[in-house]
């Protein structure tokens, strides 16, 4: 049997760099102890005027492919998620194909908001599960929410940030290596909650869509604090249950990286060091569904996971959309 394993991986974020003194100066008030204690993030990306998603995709895409020893030529297929599209229509996979000279590449996007990145690695290893043509797959989470920002909305223009992530599976007939399982969860009554909500056939962006701010990222409403702490303890125990490895034996957790409180209170209700779950929002700010792969990045660069490691992969993001992934590398 055909299996999909992580052979690679790649992260790029921009080089423009916002610190929390920025919101201090911004807003006339201590912004900066908040972030720091809270939510433990002390500086994040944004992109240049002429930077685009597009531009970050293509740079965690190349890193990856270099890692994977493969030219972009040997990719069959590209997955790329995003809400921050580099356009409406067309795709930005093909945007990022054209790009990279991958020319027997399929493309599309997904828009799973921050549960994008589980949700296109879930398909793409399906993909290579299902059909022997497909040999090697690149996934791609991507997010430039600097541009859907309000400056003077002080929930949103301090948290989220830039930056992109990329992994290439590979086809190799190990079964006991690779995709091991997944799951994907949507709680829609959620779903006009937190978003953007202008620029499409709702809301077609006029002058008085951008004179009132509706084209950029609103929190509408508060979401319960307990609800990604549970559902993500649900689905890491789900995982468990299926692939039958207890929860203590999973190397690494990469988790929607939004908050650390989040993040730890689901390591204390599975009974798993905290320190398992590798964090990067510290530096990067919230990056989407860019987060899960950037940070997964940044255990490899420093050797926190290792061929034989298991571990687990779970997003939330806006929708409400879950996913979650087990894979033994």
């Amino acid at each position: 049997m055909r299996n999909a394993r992580i052979v690679s991986c790649g992260a790029f974020a921009p080089e423009r760099v916002i610190t929390n003194q920025f919101f201090n100066d911004y807003f006339g008030e201590d912004v900066e102890s908040w972030l720091s204690e809270n939510v433990h993030i002390y500086e994040r990306r944004w992109c240049q005027p002429d930077e685009s998603t597009a531009d970050l995709a293509e740079k965690a895409a190349r890193q990856a492919l270099e890692r994977a020893g493969i030219a972009a030529s040997a990719l069959d297929l590209i997955v790329l998620s995003t809400d921050t599209p580099e356009y409406v229509s067309p795709s930005t996979a093909a945007v990022v194909q054209y790009r990279l000279g991958a020319d027997k590449a399929g493309t599309f996007d997904i828009n799973a908001a921050c549960a994008g990145f589980v949700t296109a690695l879930d398909i793409g290893a399906k993909y290579i599960r299902s059909d022997e043509q497909y040999e090697y797959v690149l996934v791609i989470g991507a997010y430039a929410m600097s541009k859907y920002l309000n400056p003077d909305d002080k929930k949103t223009v301090t948290l989220f940030a830039d930056g992109a992530g990329a992994v290439v599976l590979k086809a190799e007939k190990q079964p006991e290596q690779g995709f091991l399982a997944s799951e994907l969860i949507t709680k829609g009554q959620y779903h006009d909650w937190m978003g953007i909500y202008a620029g499409g056939t709702k809301t077609p962006t006029d002058q008085a869509v951008l004179e009132a701010n509706a084209h950029r990222l609103q929190f509408v409403k508060k979401f319960p604090k307990e609800l990604n702490p549970e559902i993500w303890t649900a689905m890491a125990t789900k995982l468990c249950q299926r692939t039958e490895i207890p929860c203590r034996e999973v190397s690494r957790f990469f988790i929607t990286q939004i908050n650390i409180n989040s993040i730890w209170e689901t390591m204390d209700r599975l009974k798993v060091a905290r320190e398992k779950a590798h964090t990067v929002m510290h530096y990067y700010g919230y990056t989407g569904s860019a987060c899960i792969p950037m940070a997964f990045n940044d255990a490899w660069e420093k050797g926190l996971v290792s061929t034989g490691d298991v571990v687990f992969f779970i997003g939330s993001g806006g929708g409400l959309s879950f996913a979650s992934a087990a894979f033994r590398l």
